[in-house]
């Protein structure tokens, strides 16, 4: 038997899933969705997360929940209570997603940095247009390693670790101009 955390169902975000998240996301996108609506003062925040949690922990017969699905679930709720003006504003936002890298560069292969930047920026795009602001990469120095095909630390290694991080820092830059602020956490 499977134990899933607080007994939620896994979130499906894009290519990824996430298992152990907190509920201050949904506040957040709740928050936004009043304020897109003109109900800066929307008193039933908390209740209707709190009604949510309530859901995925105990009603929800699904193991794993598409993202979409779950603001779906959420719109139609708010549309019962009267809260059309709101569910009409409500867009999907992520809660912090992680990404490993090491995963990343085995999917591309030994020696194949083109491809890695491509699968990682492919990744990026896939997170971000699925509501996913707040993403965590983890692995950066075994990818490094991976995709240098070496053991040992070296010069080639610290260059291509700095490209990495300027690569994911540009896109980080170019999305915050564009849309909705990102943040993109680089963990070694």
């Amino acid at each position: 038997m499977i134990a899933f955390i607080n007994n939620r169902p896994v979130l499906q975000i894009g290519p990824y899933q996430v298992i152990d998240y907190d509920t201050a996301w949904l506040d957040d996108a709740l928050r936004r969705a009043a304020v897109a609506a003109d109900h800066e003062n929307f008193p039933f925040i908390e209740e209707i997360r709190c009604g949510i949690v309530l859901y995925l922990e105990t009603k929800c017969p699904l193991r794993l929940l598409q993202l979409d699905d779950l603001f779906a679930r959420l719109r139609k709720m708010l549309v019962k209570i009267g809260c059309q003006p709101i569910a009409e504003k409500l867009v999907p936002l992520a809660p912090p997603v992680t990404v490993s890298l090491v995963r990343a560069a085995m999917d591309a292969g030994n020696g194949f940095e083109l491809a890695f930047f491509e699968t990682l920026r492919s990744a990026l795009a896939d997170l971000r247009s699925a509501g996913a602001e707040e993403i965590r990469f983890v692995g950066l120095r075994q990818c490094v390693l991976l995709l240098r095909g070496t053991q040992q630390w070296n010069k080639g290694c610290e260059s291509l670790l700095q490209e990495i991080q300027a690569s994911i820092a540009a896109w980080d830059h170019d999305q915050a101009a564009v849309s909705r602020p990102l943040r993109l956490l680089l963990d070694a």
